[in-house]
């Protein structure tokens, strides 16, 4: 039982690190705002999801009630909080790749069901961290089918404003004995709204916990039955797995016809509630309908670190300041002709000045390269270059070091979320790719597919991100 706190308290770590980069206050105040006043492509654009969804073709094809319902579901799509609640993998929290998530369903004339449904790209063009929200009818056959695992139409508290305040009621709660993060107390409700959505399976409903499953068995009347204390004790103790008996894969892309799959949301407890109860997280820094949901009468809006101001060096010794000035990190006690002298003897392999030093390691690796990561890692590049700028000026042209380097492999991986967009396949630009290449493959892209991305819908740039994209040549 130790190890498995230990493995809690990990996850509950990288859950507090996530929860403090990969959706920004900015993003949120910027997609609320235009949320609020009806513009819902713009609440999109600014949590970063592409909108693949047109609704005047929707009106054409089915007719005006139908797409104005899904107007009604757009205008109440929250989309910075449904980025909040995807799902994501550990250790580093980033969104899980090529997923599928069905967010509602609508009844088509012909009888077939249709989904709203939120993607993220393959692993080579997730650099960026992007989603897209798209129409799915099951027509198109290249399109990915929605995953029963990650399926959200269930759970709609997680994407809706109108439901938002759910999220206390369905957190679910673990039980005596059990890890916390299992939302136990919570499974037999969840798969009854799951077998009205998709009937009562033959083989029970199956719980993915990790590697292991849980099967959770239906009554004579179609009830679903929380699991038994022994069946919990085998599964945390590791000396047996229950398993369903279905040969039917497990996977999530299961048919009608095969096992049925309880929904991760429904699985797992939200990690918010566990990083609050564990005081590793305080409701003013989470969502704000996340904090309204579950710490109504607490909630903070969370604020942003100030810039830092003028340093102080030891230099020769004296105390030096190094500030921002005409846009560029400056020693200010040094002259104009005393810094260019001692970087040419720098140059020439001279000790450089204390003042000087210091301001090239902040090129290169300062100390909030940590920060600056984790921002493009979660592709937070607005944020990214902000930490940036605030450190070394607005005008500072970067040298080469580990600083550069990050800013190079996200702008990489921005054009290959561009190659990506245009339909494009790794294999065209590279001759062997890896199923999970990282940043390599993203480089090699970046510098194959100038050209092409040059012609993606992310043409437009703005002067910083134009900077970024210099960056990697």
């Amino acid at each position: 039982m130790h190890s498995l706190r230990s493995t809690e308290n990990l996850r509950l770590l990288s859950w507090q690190r996530v929860r403090e980069y990969a959706v920004p206050p900015p993003l949120i105040e910027t997609a609320t705002t235009r949320r609020l006043v009806g513009d819902w492509t713009g609440a999109c654009a600014a949590a970063r999801m592409d909108v693949d969804v047109d609704l005047r073709a929707l009106r054409r094809r089915y007719g005006v009630e139908l797409a104005a319902t899904v107007r009604a579901d757009l205008r109440h799509l929250a989309p910075d909080l449904l980025r909040w609640h995807m799902p994501r993998m550990m250790p580093d929290g980033l969104l899980r790749p090529s997923v599928t998530s069905a967010l509602t369903s609508y009844a088509l004339p012909d009888g077939r069901t249709a989904h709203l449904v939120v993607r993220t790209p393959p692993a080579w063009a997730a650099g960026p961290q992007r989603m897209s929200l798209a129409w799915w009818d099951g027509e198109a056959r290249a399109a990915p089918h929605p995953d029963r695992r990650y399926r959200l139409d269930l759970h709609r508290h997680l994407w809706d404003v109108r439901q938002s305040a759910e999220l206390a009621q369905r957190a679910g709660a673990g039980q005596d004995g059990a890890p916390a993060d299992w939302a136990v107390a919570s499974w037999a409700t969840e798969a009854a709204l799951l077998l009205v959505a998709d009937g009562v399976p033959d083989d029970g409903i199956v719980v993915r916990l990790g590697g292991q499953r849980l099967v959770l068995r239906v009554d004579g009347q179609g009830s679903p039955q929380p699991p038994t204390p022994e069946d919990l004790a085998a599964l945390i103790d590791g000396t047996r797995a229950v398993r369903s008996r279905s040969r039917a894969r497990q996977t999530g892309h299961t048919s009608g016809a095969d096992v049925v799959v309880l929904p991760d949301a429904a699985t797992w407890v939200p990690p918010d509630v566990l990083l609050l109860r564990a005081g590793l997280i305080a409701p003013g820094d989470l969502h704000p309908l996340v904090a309204a949901a579950l710490a109504p009468d607490s909630a903070q809006p969370r604020r942003l670190a100030p810039p830092p101001g003028t340093r102080q060096v030891e230099c020769r010794g004296a105390v030096h300041r190094l500030a921002v000035v005409a846009g560029v990190l400056t020693a200010l006690d040094h002259s104009a002709d005393e810094i260019r002298h001692e970087e040419l003897l720098a140059q020439l392999g001279g000790t450089p000045l204390p003042c000087l030093h210091v301001i090239d390691q902040l090129h290169r690796a300062p100390t909030a390269l940590a920060d600056v990561r984790a921002r493009l890692d979660h592709g937070d590049v607005e944020s990214a270059l902000s930490v940036v700028e605030s450190l070394l000026g607005p005008e500072a042209v970067l040298r080469a070091g580990d600083l550069q380097d990050e800013l190079a492999a996200a702008a990489a991986g921005r054009v290959a979320y561009g190659v990506h967009r245009a339909g494009l396949l790794p294999a065209m630009l590279h001759p062997d790719p890896e199923p999970y290449p990282g940043r390599a493959l993203a480089t090699d892209i970046a510098f194959r597919a100038s050209l092409i991305a040059s012609r993606t819908p992310r043409r437009q740039r703005d002067r910083r991100t134009r900077r970024l994209l210099a960056a990697a040549h």
